[in-house]
């Protein structure tokens, strides 16, 4: 299924002309460290097109770190009957490229990054433990097609069990947020 998507600049365009329903999908720990001013957080593994309470026929944008968390959720949005769902094309980090205002609260470690670090820590741990017993480079393995399914299937395993851990669930801090435009 093929999203439609829109540039920061012109949804920043939008957003000054009116208001305009932004979501954004990343974690609330990636959410708290940088987010456009406008925009609602609803984690992709919470987002539930019902209890948005938005008419599914009016404009919702969706917005991630780099695009591809925001494509998921609009396909999910599409598929529950939104009529006019759109993705924000680069996420965030082209809206603060842009100059689209945005709050800056406490530095977060990215999910992205949280991934690379487990798996490779697996990865290093599996090979260690091969020299006391050699069924533990099953470790290593196991990761290794974790990864070959995630990079084929566009949806990894180990990122959602991330996100759902403690750190990646803290809810923004209002007394850390600066709004800024870059």
């Amino acid at each position: 299924m093929s999203v439609p998507t829109i540039s920061a600049a012109r949804l920043s365009e939008l957003a000054q002309a009116g208001g305009v329903m932004l979501i954004d999908v990343r974690t609330p720990a990636e959410f708290e460290e940088v987010h456009v001013t406008f925009a609602r957080n609803v984690p992709l593994d919470e987002l539930d097109p019902k209890a948005l309470g938005v008419d599914p026929g009016a404009p919702v944008f969706v917005v991630c770190q780099k695009g591809g968390r925001g494509a998921k959720a609009c396909e999910k949005l599409l598929a529950a009957g939104f009529a006019n769902v759109t993705n924000v094309e680069g996420g965030t980090l082209a809206c603060v490229e842009a100059g689209v205002p945005v709050v800056r609260g406490r530095k977060a470690i990215s999910l992205e990054r949280q991934v690379r670090i487990a798996a490779g820590s697996l990865v290093v741990l599996g090979a260690a433990l091969s020299f006391v017993h050699p069924a533990f480079v099953g470790i290593a393995a196991f990761v290794g097609a974790g990864l070959v399914f995630a990079g084929v299937t566009d949806t990894c395993g180990m990122g959602m069990l991330l996100a759902r851990m403690p750190w990646n669930r803290r809810k923004p801090a209002a007394a850390c947020a600066v709004p800024q435009s870059k």
